[in-house]
């Protein structure tokens, strides 16, 4: 399925500033029923966010009105445990286009890389930076580059380059799915196989 094209995101973030945050406290597997990719948002961090009567947790940042933004700014090690893609189906539905941290268990990267989220690892020092900026101003906005491959804060103009798969990239800048992209490829192949013919 196509995705919106990726170029540039400047947006205030959202702060998870736990460690070790498994797909699990993503998106609880009581929500994994649904065969579609839409809904699964408002399910997000879901036991973190409600209690069992449904009331939202004071407390818990995507309950705060002071935070907001299409980036979600989460602690080390985010999207460990189990390899359910809901879990990258979740944080796009949310409305979050980026997903920053110092480290991402591969899959849950992959994932969200397939699914028209962009994952952007960062040094721990890095991280540490943009977390004390929301402190300072919950509306400070970061600048996320994925052409030039860099994150930036606003505030201070600290900047810092990511790594990424061109393969991935190339799809994210298009708005290319896996089919999508070999679809782009066509007419490459059929030049390539009248030749082979000649």
């Amino acid at each position: 399925m196509a995705q919106e094209k990726f170029t540039v995101v400047q947006s205030s973030a959202v702060p998870i500033a736990l460690e070790n945050v498994d797909t699990d406290q993503i998106i609880p597997a009581r929500f994994l029923k649904a065969t579609t990719r839409e809904g699964f948002g408002a399910n997000l961090f879901r036991d973190w966010r409600y209690d069992q009567a449904g009331n939202p947790i004071a407390g818990f940042p995507l309950n705060d009105s002071k935070y907001s933004g299409q980036i979600l700014l989460a602690g080390k090690n985010f999207g460990c445990g189990s390899s359910r893609e809901h879990a990258a189906w979740a944080v796009h539905d949310a409305g979050f286009k980026v997903v920053v941290s110092s480290f991402f268990a591969d899959i849950f990267k992959n994932n969200c890389l397939n699914n028209g989220v962009l994952p952007v690892q960062v040094t721990p020092l890095f991280a540490t930076a943009m977390f004390d900026a929301i402190k300072e101003d919950p509306k400070t906005e970061f600048r996320v580059n994925l052409e030039k491959q860099t994150i930036t804060i606003q505030s201070t103009g600290e900047s810092l380059g990511f790594d990424i798969s061109p393969y991935k990239k190339e799809c994210l800048i298009n708005g290319y799915d896996d089919i999508d992209y070999l679809i782009n490829l066509k007419s490459k192949v059929e030049t390539f196989e009248m030749e082979r013919t000649l």
